[in-house]
């Protein structure tokens, strides 16, 4: 697929990190260094404009290695950016470590990952099928 984008960062396109990614980094674009205080959010912009066929949304993800060692993640996770928002992509990070954080420019902040969706028409019913779930939730299966 082939996707339309607009790259005002200082920074060269996101890309698929090996043959099998499945989201690609997105990078910080900052003029300097953006200091998070421990649970302090910040939108962090990226410089990226894009443009998504009708039917797919782009989710923006956290990445592992900076919730690991930095202690950052995004709220609002996965953020989804549709296909008819034409916006810069701007990242809210949260830390959630007990120290002050620092993100610097041409950081990787997030993963973006393009996915496939339906819309949907409602059809209202008075009841559901029935399953062997029913509405259980919330554990009701067991710890083990």
């Amino acid at each position: 697929m082939k996707v339309r984008v607009v790259n005002r960062s200082k920074h060269h396109l996101p890309k698929y990190t090996t043959s099998q990614s499945a989201g690609m980094d997105i990078r910080a674009n900052i003029e300097s260094p953006i200091s998070l205080e421990p649970f302090e959010r910040k939108l962090v912009p990226t410089g990226l404009f894009i443009e998504l066929p009708v039917g797919y949304e782009a989710q923006i993800r956290p990445r592992s290695g900076l919730a690991l060692k930095k202690g950052l993640t995004i709220l609002n996770s996965p953020g989804t950016i549709d296909a008819d928002y034409r916006g810069e992509i701007g990242v809210i990070i949260v830390n959630l470590s007990n120290t002050t954080a620092i993100i610097e420019d041409g950081e990787r902040i997030c993963q973006m990952v393009i996915a496939k969706h339906e819309s949907i028409a409602w059809v209202e019913v008075e009841e559901l099928e029935s399953t062997e779930r029913g509405a259980g939730g919330f554990g009701h299966t067991g710890v083990k």
